[in-house]
């Protein structure tokens, strides 16, 4: 009898048990659902403003790469226009101590009394200023009495000046410069007056 009792106990707990865990299950089953029905929601709204953030990453990522390539392009651009507006910069250089050697030559050949070999340095003379002229060498423009400017010229000496005004001013032009383009590829050498 006392077998009975506690098997009929333990049935008796086990259905209290199953009572209440099945009311239990049920509350917390129901719990979680209208949790998940709650979170849903907010899932998808998160998973929408993620995607919505990492698209606008990606159109700024996009804008900023296009933006780059465009600054790429003009300065490749520019780069290049002017590797061909000075693309023989190093030849004209070169040429400069020859054209003042010829300068030099041709004043000697003034005083030579052979006015058809004066007339012959001076075609070629013409011609071959042409010619660098066309590629772009040009010379500078600085004569006596012109103000200094240690941007454009480069002064060799000072010297005192012969008169009062020109103090400050060039005196006497020793070398002349150069341009190729806008560029100044060789600085006028100048003496100033102090």
């Amino acid at each position: 009898m006392s077998e009975n009792k506690s098997n009929k106990d333990d049935i008796e707990s086990t259905q209290n048990d199953v009572d209440v865990n099945p009311k239990a299950e049920t509350s917390e089953v129901h719990d979680q659902q209208s949790d998940e029905v709650e979170d849903t929601p907010e899932v998808e709204l998160s998973t929408e403003e993620r995607l919505q953030q990492e698209l606008d990453a990606k159109d700024d990522k996009y804008l900023r790469l296009f933006a780059e390539f465009e600054n790429y392009k003009r300065r490749t651009s520019k780069e290049r226009m002017e590797l061909f507006k000075t693309a023989s910069q190093d030849v004209m250089q070169a040429m400069l101590p020859v054209l003042d050697d010829f300068d030099r030559a041709l004043l000697q050949i003034k005083k030579s009394e052979d006015e058809s070999l004066v007339e012959g340095i001076e075609l070629i003379n013409t011609k071959l200023r042409e010619t660098l002229i066309h590629r772009g060498l040009e010379v500078m423009s600085v004569k006596e009495g012109d103000a200094f400017d240690s941007e454009l010229h480069e002064a060799i000496t000072q010297v005192p000046s012969p008169s009062e005004d020109m103090k400050g001013k060039i005196i006497d032009v020793i070398e002349k410069g150069y341009t190729l383009g806008d560029k100044i590829i060789r600085y006028p050498k100048v003496v100033t007056g102090k």
